[in-house]
């Protein structure tokens, strides 16, 4: 196909972070039953919306909060789990030819903690030339690329064009959410992503 990499050089792709190389929603969920254990919480096949810290608050107004400070903790964000192939398909697409691979995050707004640890999570889990491709943005839409493989369903922002075709990465919150066609999934990392890629080329 003519992708929009064809004529400029090499295809580029964005990586999110939470919910697509590390494991957020589980580590939440294991986090608040330990600091909250006689507190109701949300199961991860209960769990819909990006947002944990709002669905937490409508099941009752003071667990937002509470489940707000599970994350926001210290080493939070350092001992996420690996999504289970993700690392193995980093690696693998670093050395695909003509293709650059960043890693393209948004941090916490309390930053505290989040963004050494995301950091010192891809040092630790990908190596130091991964740490040289990070990006760091609350707007991911100003960030130019051909892909964007990423778990938040909408993603809006200064861009209202952006150059990337958005690819929903499969969450336990995002799995009922029905795309409007032209629009596509990775369902997990054991899916055809490579197809996907080739696809802009």
């Amino acid at each position: 196909g003519v992708g929009a990499g064809s004529a400029a050089g090499p295809l580029r792709v964005l990586v999110d972070m939470d919910g697509v190389l590390a494991d957020f929603e589980g580590a939440v969920l294991r986090g608040f039953r330990a600091r909250f254990p006689g507190e109701p919480r949300v199961e991860l096949a209960a769990r819909r919306g990006f947002s944990v810290r709002e669905q937490y608050g409508c099941l009752r107004e003071d667990l937002g909060a509470k489940v707000a400070s599970v994350y926001e903790s210290p080493g939070f964000f350092l001992g996420l789990d690996p999504i289970p192939g993700a690392l193995e398909a980093m690696q693998e697409m670093i050395h695909m030819q003509d293709t650059e691979v960043f890693i393209c995050t948004s941090p916490l707004r309390k930053y505290e903690h989040c963004i050494v640890e995301k950091y010192k999570w891809v040092e630790k889990h990908l190596g130091p030339e991964f740490v040289e491709r990070i990006i760091l943005t609350r707007d991911k839409t100003v960030v130019s690329a051909d892909l964007l493989f990423d778990d938040k369903d909408t993603i809006r922002g200064a861009e209202l064009n952006p150059s990337w075709e958005h690819v929903l990465f499969t969450c336990c919150h995002n799995r009922h959410v029905q795309l409007q066609a032209p629009r596509r999934r990775l369902l997990s990392w054991a899916d055809d992503w490579k197809a996907i890629l080739e696809s802009k080329r």
